[in-house]
């Protein structure tokens, strides 16, 4: 099922029309608010792409805190 979704907001314009497979492949710098120098911090976790960062262990663990947090108060 074919699912559209508005990434303006979250994506710099270059890659906004991009397949999802693209923008996983993107580096973290095409999220809105990140720069290359972010990106290159990133990668001494072993992050080079969005892909890397939505996957990351420490940050799903930091995510899945937090919303349990906000979500039982």
């Amino acid at each position: 099922m074919p699912v559209s979704v508005n990434l303006d907001k979250v994506l710099d314009k270059q890659y906004e029309n991009l397949p999802l497979a693209e923008i996983l492949d993107a580096p973290v710098a095409a999220l809105q608010g990140l720069t290359g120098t972010h990106g290159e911090a990133l990668q001494a976790l072993g992050v080079s792409t969005i892909g890397d960062l939505g996957r990351n262990k420490y940050l799903r663990w930091a995510v899945a805190l937090t919303d349990l947090h906000d979500h039982t108060r």
